[in-house]
Protein backbone atom coordinates (compact mmCIF):
# COMPACT_ATOMS: atom_id res chain seq x y z
CA UNK A 1 0.00 0.00 0.00
CA UNK A 2 1.08 3.67 -0.46
CA UNK A 3 0.44 6.63 1.70
CA UNK A 4 -0.13 9.76 -0.34
CA UNK A 5 3.86 11.06 -0.03
CA UNK A 6 4.48 7.39 -1.78
CA UNK A 7 5.75 6.08 1.00
CA UNK A 8 5.46 1.99 0.79
CA UNK A 9 3.86 0.67 3.77
CA UNK A 10 4.04 -3.37 5.43
CA UNK A 11 3.46 -5.45 1.92
CA UNK A 12 4.27 -8.63 3.79
CA UNK A 13 3.00 -12.02 1.77
CA UNK A 14 1.55 -13.49 5.36
CA UNK A 15 -0.78 -9.96 5.56
CA UNK A 16 -2.89 -11.65 2.77
CA UNK A 17 -5.86 -13.34 4.25
CA UNK A 18 -7.71 -12.95 7.56
CA UNK A 19 -7.24 -17.01 7.19
CA UNK A 20 -3.21 -16.26 7.83
CA UNK A 21 -3.59 -13.90 10.15
CA UNK A 22 -5.79 -16.56 12.65
CA UNK A 23 -3.28 -19.19 12.19
CA UNK A 24 -0.90 -16.67 13.46
CA UNK A 25 -2.39 -15.79 16.13
CA UNK A 26 -2.98 -19.35 17.58
CA UNK A 27 0.69 -20.08 16.63
CA UNK A 28 1.58 -16.94 18.93
CA UNK A 29 -0.36 -17.78 21.48
CA UNK A 30 0.96 -21.40 21.90
CA UNK A 31 4.59 -20.25 22.48
CA UNK A 32 7.28 -22.76 21.48
CA UNK A 33 5.31 -25.73 22.28
CA UNK A 34 3.45 -25.04 19.23
CA UNK A 35 0.41 -26.61 17.51
CA UNK A 36 -0.22 -29.11 15.12
CA UNK A 37 -2.42 -28.96 11.57
CA UNK A 38 -5.43 -30.86 12.73
CA UNK A 39 -5.80 -28.46 16.12
CA UNK A 40 -4.95 -25.32 13.74
CA UNK A 41 -8.31 -26.75 11.42
CA UNK A 42 -10.27 -27.66 14.10
CA UNK A 43 -9.45 -24.15 16.25
CA UNK A 44 -9.77 -22.23 12.77
CA UNK A 45 -12.57 -23.78 11.49
CA UNK A 46 -10.87 -24.33 8.15
CA UNK A 47 -10.38 -27.52 6.22
CA UNK A 48 -7.27 -29.00 6.77
CA UNK A 49 -6.21 -28.49 3.56
CA UNK A 50 -6.59 -25.12 3.66
CA UNK A 51 -4.71 -25.14 6.51
CA UNK A 52 -1.79 -27.08 5.07
CA UNK A 53 -1.59 -24.65 2.34
CA UNK A 54 -1.14 -21.43 4.47
CA UNK A 55 0.99 -22.85 6.77
CA UNK A 56 3.23 -23.99 3.82
CA UNK A 57 3.18 -20.15 2.70
CA UNK A 58 3.48 -19.06 6.34
CA UNK A 59 6.77 -21.24 6.63
CA UNK A 60 8.26 -20.04 3.29
CA UNK A 61 7.98 -16.68 4.41
CA UNK A 62 10.06 -17.99 7.63
CA UNK A 63 7.25 -16.53 9.54
CA UNK A 64 6.18 -19.92 11.03
CA UNK A 65 8.73 -23.27 11.58
CA UNK A 66 8.75 -26.81 13.23
CA UNK A 67 8.78 -27.48 17.01
CA UNK A 68 8.84 -30.92 17.23
CA UNK A 69 6.52 -33.98 17.08
CA UNK A 70 3.96 -34.23 19.12
CA UNK A 71 2.34 -37.23 20.96
CA UNK A 72 1.15 -40.21 18.82
CA UNK A 73 -2.47 -40.78 18.40
CA UNK A 74 -2.37 -43.95 17.34
CA UNK A 75 -1.14 -43.15 13.82
CA UNK A 76 1.55 -41.14 12.51
CA UNK A 77 3.00 -38.31 14.94
CA UNK A 78 2.18 -34.85 14.55
CA UNK A 79 4.51 -32.27 13.15
CA UNK A 80 3.89 -28.95 15.41
CA UNK A 81 4.14 -25.86 13.87
CA UNK A 82 5.47 -22.66 15.54
CA UNK A 83 5.52 -19.07 15.33
CA UNK A 84 9.23 -17.31 14.41
CA UNK A 85 9.38 -14.61 17.09
CA UNK A 86 12.84 -12.84 15.40
CA UNK A 87 11.19 -13.29 11.91
CA UNK A 88 9.96 -9.54 12.02
CA UNK A 89 9.95 -6.74 14.74
CA UNK A 90 7.96 -3.57 15.61
CA UNK A 91 9.28 -0.85 16.73
CA UNK A 92 7.04 1.38 19.58
CA UNK A 93 6.81 4.98 20.85
CA UNK A 94 6.12 6.70 23.50
CA UNK A 95 6.21 10.32 22.48
CA UNK A 96 5.75 11.99 26.16
CA UNK A 97 6.02 15.41 26.52
CA UNK A 98 9.45 15.72 28.88
CA UNK A 99 10.95 12.33 27.18
CA UNK A 100 10.32 9.58 24.59
CA UNK A 101 10.29 5.86 24.93
CA UNK A 102 11.02 3.57 22.14
CA UNK A 103 11.32 0.01 22.27
CA UNK A 104 11.82 -2.76 19.57
CA UNK A 105 9.36 -5.81 19.66
CA UNK A 106 9.21 -9.15 18.31
CA UNK A 107 6.47 -11.06 16.81
CA UNK A 108 5.57 -12.76 20.30
CA UNK A 109 5.43 -9.09 21.82
CA UNK A 110 8.43 -9.21 23.65
CA UNK A 111 10.59 -6.43 23.73
CA UNK A 112 14.55 -6.89 22.76
CA UNK A 113 15.52 -3.51 22.67
CA UNK A 114 14.41 -0.09 24.49
CA UNK A 115 16.03 3.21 24.88
CA UNK A 116 15.07 6.70 26.52
CA UNK A 117 15.72 10.26 25.88
CA UNK A 118 15.17 13.29 27.07
CA UNK A 119 12.72 16.00 24.78
CA UNK A 120 11.44 19.34 24.95
CA UNK A 121 8.05 19.04 23.58
CA UNK A 122 7.22 22.59 24.25
CA UNK A 123 9.84 23.30 21.72
CA UNK A 124 7.30 22.89 18.95
CA UNK A 125 7.92 21.76 15.28
CA UNK A 126 9.34 25.24 14.55
CA UNK A 127 11.06 25.83 17.82
CA UNK A 128 14.42 28.04 18.61
CA UNK A 129 17.92 25.77 17.18
CA UNK A 130 19.16 26.44 20.55
CA UNK A 131 16.68 24.01 21.93
CA UNK A 132 16.21 20.37 21.64
CA UNK A 133 14.84 19.50 17.60
CA UNK A 134 11.70 16.90 18.79
CA UNK A 135 11.41 15.21 15.54
CA UNK A 136 15.49 14.91 15.16
CA UNK A 137 15.45 13.09 18.34
CA UNK A 138 12.88 10.85 17.89
CA UNK A 139 14.28 9.81 14.56
CA UNK A 140 17.51 9.32 16.66
CA UNK A 141 15.92 7.02 19.16
CA UNK A 142 13.82 4.68 16.87
CA UNK A 143 17.07 4.20 14.73
CA UNK A 144 18.96 3.49 18.25
CA UNK A 145 16.03 0.75 19.07
CA UNK A 146 15.87 -0.62 15.62
CA UNK A 147 19.48 -1.22 15.96
CA UNK A 148 21.12 0.97 13.16
CA UNK A 149 18.93 -1.75 10.93
CA UNK A 150 15.12 -1.55 9.48
CA UNK A 151 15.29 -4.55 7.51
CA UNK A 152 13.07 -6.63 9.65
CA UNK A 153 11.22 -3.86 10.98
CA UNK A 154 7.43 -4.31 9.88
CA UNK A 155 6.95 -0.17 10.92
CA UNK A 156 7.01 2.03 13.97
CA UNK A 157 4.11 2.89 15.51
CA UNK A 158 4.05 6.19 17.59
CA UNK A 159 1.88 7.18 20.39
CA UNK A 160 1.50 11.11 21.04
CA UNK A 161 -0.34 12.98 23.68
CA UNK A 162 -3.74 13.86 21.75
CA UNK A 163 -5.48 15.30 20.42
CA UNK A 164 -4.66 14.12 16.52
CA UNK A 165 -6.34 13.23 13.46
CA UNK A 166 -5.54 8.97 13.12
CA UNK A 167 -6.31 8.22 9.52
CA UNK A 168 -4.02 11.51 8.58
CA UNK A 169 -1.06 11.12 10.84
CA UNK A 170 -1.82 14.39 11.79
CA UNK A 171 -1.20 16.19 15.43
CA UNK A 172 -4.02 18.41 16.74
CA UNK A 173 -4.06 21.34 19.62
CA UNK A 174 -2.09 19.38 22.17
CA UNK A 175 -2.87 20.78 25.59
CA UNK A 176 -0.34 23.13 26.37
CA UNK A 177 1.55 22.50 23.63
CA UNK A 178 -0.95 24.57 20.74
CA UNK A 179 2.62 24.87 18.08
CA UNK A 180 1.90 20.98 17.14
CA UNK A 181 -1.22 21.63 15.90
CA UNK A 182 -1.63 19.90 12.05
CA UNK A 183 1.98 18.85 12.38
CA UNK A 184 2.21 15.47 10.12
CA UNK A 185 4.34 13.95 12.23
CA UNK A 186 3.82 10.31 10.66
CA UNK A 187 4.49 11.13 7.05
CA UNK A 188 7.63 13.41 8.22
CA UNK A 189 8.93 10.45 10.55
CA UNK A 190 7.83 7.84 7.35
CA UNK A 191 9.84 10.26 5.02
CA UNK A 192 13.09 10.27 7.10
CA UNK A 193 12.66 6.31 8.40
CA UNK A 194 11.91 4.43 4.72
CA UNK A 195 9.28 2.48 6.87
CA UNK A 196 5.54 2.40 7.53
CA UNK A 197 4.83 4.89 10.93
CA UNK A 198 1.28 4.72 12.13
CA UNK A 199 0.26 7.21 14.72
CA UNK A 200 -2.14 7.09 17.73
CA UNK A 201 -2.97 8.63 20.49
CA UNK A 202 -0.71 7.72 23.83
CA UNK A 203 -3.90 6.82 26.15
CA UNK A 204 -5.26 4.47 23.37
CA UNK A 205 -1.82 2.87 22.92
CA UNK A 206 -2.09 2.13 26.29
CA UNK A 207 -5.56 0.46 26.76
CA UNK A 208 -4.21 -1.57 23.64
CA UNK A 209 -1.10 -2.80 25.47
CA UNK A 210 -3.56 -3.56 28.48
CA UNK A 211 -4.93 -6.08 26.18
CA UNK A 212 -8.15 -7.26 27.53
CA UNK A 213 -10.73 -9.37 25.64
CA UNK A 214 -14.43 -10.26 25.97
CA UNK A 215 -17.54 -8.75 26.83
CA UNK A 216 -18.03 -5.59 29.21
CA UNK A 217 -16.03 -2.24 29.22
CA UNK A 218 -12.78 -0.94 30.48
CA UNK A 219 -10.86 2.03 31.16
CA UNK A 220 -6.90 2.66 31.40
CA UNK A 221 -6.06 5.42 33.38
CA UNK A 222 -2.80 6.94 32.21
CA UNK A 223 -1.21 9.97 34.89
CA UNK A 224 2.30 10.95 33.38
CA UNK A 225 2.92 14.59 32.75
CA UNK A 226 -0.78 15.19 32.14
CA UNK A 227 -4.08 12.71 31.96
CA UNK A 228 -5.91 10.68 30.39
CA UNK A 229 -7.83 7.62 29.49
CA UNK A 230 -7.77 4.95 27.23
CA UNK A 231 -11.41 2.84 26.71
CA UNK A 232 -11.76 -0.28 25.81
CA UNK A 233 -15.36 -1.92 25.01
CA UNK A 234 -16.51 -5.07 24.16
CA UNK A 235 -12.44 -6.01 23.35
CA UNK A 236 -11.74 -3.24 20.96
CA UNK A 237 -9.98 0.10 21.70
CA UNK A 238 -12.91 2.92 21.38
CA UNK A 239 -10.70 5.80 19.26
CA UNK A 240 -14.43 7.82 18.99
CA UNK A 241 -17.53 8.37 16.78
CA UNK A 242 -16.26 9.85 13.78
CA UNK A 243 -13.51 8.04 11.33
CA UNK A 244 -9.81 8.59 11.85
CA UNK A 245 -10.18 10.73 14.70
CA UNK A 246 -8.88 10.39 18.26
CA UNK A 247 -11.22 12.37 20.66
CA UNK A 248 -12.12 9.74 23.07
CA UNK A 249 -10.52 9.67 26.52
CA UNK A 250 -10.03 13.42 27.32
CA UNK A 251 -10.65 11.95 30.10
CA UNK A 252 -8.65 14.56 32.28
CA UNK A 253 -10.59 17.90 31.32
CA UNK A 254 -13.97 16.40 33.01
CA UNK A 255 -14.46 19.49 35.47
CA UNK A 256 -14.42 18.79 38.83
CA UNK A 257 -14.40 21.82 40.62
CA UNK A 258 -16.20 24.79 39.39
CA UNK A 259 -14.21 28.07 39.50
CA UNK A 260 -11.25 25.65 40.41
CA UNK A 261 -7.37 26.67 39.23
CA UNK A 262 -6.85 27.07 35.68
CA UNK A 263 -5.98 24.16 33.18
CA UNK A 264 -3.56 24.20 30.49
CA UNK A 265 -6.92 23.33 28.28
CA UNK A 266 -8.28 26.64 29.42
CA UNK A 267 -10.82 25.40 31.61
CA UNK A 268 -11.10 25.34 35.06
CA UNK A 269 -11.00 22.39 38.16
CA UNK A 270 -10.09 19.73 35.63
CA UNK A 271 -8.89 16.86 37.20
CA UNK A 272 -5.56 16.72 35.16
CA UNK A 273 -5.00 20.40 36.87
CA UNK A 274 -5.93 19.15 40.60
CA UNK A 275 -4.45 16.04 40.13
CA UNK A 276 -1.39 17.09 38.73
CA UNK A 277 -1.21 20.05 41.50
CA UNK A 278 -1.24 17.43 44.27
CA UNK A 279 1.55 15.36 43.07
CA UNK A 280 3.34 18.75 42.48
CA UNK A 281 3.23 18.96 46.33
CA UNK A 282 3.86 15.77 46.75
CA UNK A 283 0.23 14.83 48.47
CA UNK A 284 0.18 11.23 46.32
CA UNK A 285 -2.71 10.22 48.63
CA UNK A 286 -4.88 13.28 47.34
CA UNK A 287 -3.62 12.83 43.95
CA UNK A 288 -5.37 9.00 44.06
CA UNK A 289 -8.24 10.27 45.69
CA UNK A 290 -9.07 12.91 42.86
CA UNK A 291 -8.00 10.38 40.40
CA UNK A 292 -10.81 7.91 41.87
CA UNK A 293 -13.69 10.14 41.85
CA UNK A 294 -12.96 10.55 38.60
CA UNK A 295 -12.85 7.24 37.80
CA UNK A 296 -16.07 6.48 39.48
CA UNK A 297 -17.59 9.32 37.19
CA UNK A 298 -16.38 7.03 34.55
CA UNK A 299 -17.88 3.93 35.55
CA UNK A 300 -20.99 5.01 36.63
CA UNK A 301 -21.38 6.95 33.24
CA UNK A 302 -20.32 3.94 31.34
CA UNK A 303 -20.69 0.24 34.01
CA UNK A 304 -17.01 0.12 33.75
CA UNK A 305 -15.78 -2.88 35.13
CA UNK A 306 -12.20 -2.90 35.03
CA UNK A 307 -10.32 0.04 35.75
CA UNK A 308 -6.31 -0.63 34.86
CA UNK A 309 -3.27 2.36 36.43
CA UNK A 310 -0.32 3.41 34.36
CA UNK A 311 1.67 6.48 33.99
CA UNK A 312 5.03 7.57 35.30
CA UNK A 313 3.45 9.12 38.25
CA UNK A 314 1.32 5.76 39.59
CA UNK A 315 4.25 3.58 38.63
CA UNK A 316 6.62 5.33 41.23
CA UNK A 317 3.94 4.69 44.09
CA UNK A 318 1.41 1.91 42.91
CA UNK A 319 0.28 0.99 46.24
CA UNK A 320 -0.76 4.77 46.98
CA UNK A 321 -2.63 4.93 44.03
CA UNK A 322 -4.40 1.26 43.76
CA UNK A 323 -5.36 1.59 47.58
CA UNK A 324 -6.88 5.33 46.77
CA UNK A 325 -8.52 4.73 43.74
CA UNK A 326 -10.20 1.39 45.29
CA UNK A 327 -11.15 2.63 47.98
CA UNK A 328 -12.96 5.84 46.20
CA UNK A 329 -14.93 3.58 44.27
CA UNK A 330 -15.80 1.43 47.11
CA UNK A 331 -17.38 5.00 49.04
CA UNK A 332 -19.06 5.54 45.78
CA UNK A 333 -20.71 2.19 45.87
CA UNK A 334 -22.20 2.66 49.15
CA UNK A 335 -23.25 6.18 48.96
CA UNK A 336 -25.34 5.44 45.70
CA UNK A 337 -26.26 1.70 47.27
CA UNK A 338 -27.94 4.01 50.30
CA UNK A 339 -29.68 6.07 48.04
CA UNK A 340 -31.09 3.56 44.98
CA UNK A 341 -30.76 0.28 46.74
CA UNK A 342 -28.22 -2.69 45.90
CA UNK A 343 -30.50 -2.95 42.42
CA UNK A 344 -29.76 0.63 41.07
CA UNK A 345 -25.93 0.32 41.52
CA UNK A 346 -23.90 0.54 38.80
CA UNK A 347 -21.25 -1.82 40.24
CA UNK A 348 -18.46 0.61 41.68
CA UNK A 349 -18.12 -1.60 44.69
CA UNK A 350 -17.57 -4.84 42.10
CA UNK A 351 -15.08 -2.69 39.90
CA UNK A 352 -11.39 -4.45 39.66
CA UNK A 353 -8.32 -2.03 39.75
CA UNK A 354 -5.63 -3.00 38.85
CA UNK A 355 -1.63 -1.73 36.99
CA UNK A 356 -2.01 -2.22 33.64
CA UNK A 357 0.55 -4.85 32.22
CA UNK A 358 1.99 -3.11 29.19
CA UNK A 359 3.59 0.28 28.75
CA UNK A 360 2.25 2.80 25.94
CA UNK A 361 5.28 2.06 24.20
CA UNK A 362 4.29 -1.13 23.85
CA UNK A 363 0.59 -0.53 23.13
CA UNK A 364 2.47 1.49 19.98
CA UNK A 365 3.51 -1.15 18.65
CA UNK A 366 0.91 -3.01 18.80
CA UNK A 367 -0.35 -0.67 16.33
CA UNK A 368 2.13 -2.62 13.56
CA UNK A 369 1.86 -6.27 14.92
CA UNK A 370 -1.76 -6.31 15.40
CA UNK A 371 -2.86 -6.46 11.58
CA UNK A 372 -0.32 -9.37 11.25
CA UNK A 373 -2.67 -11.26 13.54
CA UNK A 374 -5.52 -10.35 12.62
CA UNK A 375 -6.71 -7.11 15.20
CA UNK A 376 -7.54 -3.95 13.70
Amino acid sequence: MKRANGTAGVNLPGLRGHNAALVLDLLRGAGAEGLGRGELAERTGLTPQAVSKITARLRAEGLVAEAGRGASTGGKPRTLLRLVPGAGHAVGVHLDRDEVRVVRVDLAGRVVAESRAGLNFAAGPAGPAAVVDVVEELVRAVRTAADGSFTAVLGVGVAAPGPLDRSAGVLGRVTGFPDWAGYPLRDVLEERLGVRVELDKDTHAGAAAAAWSGPGAGAYLHLGTGLGAGLCLDGRVYRGGREGRSGAGEFGHQVLQLDGPPCRCGARGCVEALCLAAVARGDLAEAARILGEAAANLVALLDVERVLLGGRVVTESPEVFLAGVAEVLRARARAQAGVLGPAGVPGSAGVEVSLAGGGVAEGAADLILGPLFGRS
